[in-house]
């Protein structure tokens, strides 16, 4: 297949829309009604719980990882390809086809990607997410922080391969762009904790 094919197969991988899928085959809700309307796996867990939230994160995280480590190899041999398909499944999950190109914020899916990029300085970025989320309750804050961590962890581990790098930082400000919403209400002191009900103090 062409290059352009495989970037199509990124893009659908993560269009998919599992929170959608989930909540309305698993439950009878659609999510885009319910709590934040997000389509993600935070918003999941506050309307349905842990049952359901768990397997749609491992499934938002795939959706960034399999084009990276299985598309990649059969679309060319360019050091830039896994982070271009990785790109594809990230506008695929904020901007899906299947959901009049609407989505989730793409944390899952951008954490995902760059696991399969750099599974080392990804871990030092999830580990900065945990402590910030258990610190504030605010899941939008720690992604935030660990967005930007990645690119960090990049440079203090070593010589980043420079596509990386940038690509690395091109997410960060992605993931803090389409999460623009939260930061006026953190701002404000009314974004919601983590849980299903908790707000801000």
């Amino acid at each position: 297949m062409t290059l352009g094919l495989w970037l199509c197969c990124a893009y659908l991988t993560g269009s998919f829309p599992t929170s959608l899928v989930v909540g309305k085959l698993g439950a009878g809700v659609d999510l885009r009604e319910k709590g934040s309307k997000n389509l993600g796996a935070t918003n999941v867990y506050r309307v349905l719980g842990w049952r359901y939230a768990i397997p749609v994160g491992i499934v938002d995280v795939t959706k960034g990882t399999v084009p990276v480590l299985l598309y990649a190899p059969g679309a060319g041999r360019g050091e830039w390809i896994p982070l271009l398909l990785g790109i594809a499944a990230i506008f695929g999950h904020v901007f899906s086809v299947f959901i009049k190109f609407k989505g989730g914020k793409g944390v899952a899916t951008a954490t995902g990607v760059v696991l399969g990029l750099a599974p080392l300085a990804t871990t030092v970025a999830m580990i900065g997410w945990a402590l910030v989320v258990w610190a504030t309750g605010f899941v939008s804050l720690g992604s935030i922080v660990g967005a930007l961590m990645f690119p960090v962890a990049l440079l203090i581990l070593g010589s980043p391969d420079p596509f990386t790098l940038w690509i690395g930082i091109a997410i960060a400000a992605f993931i803090v762009f389409t999460h623009r919403s939260n930061v006026g209400r953190l701002l404000k002191g009314t974004e919601n904790r983590f849980g299903k009900n908790r707000r801000a103090d």
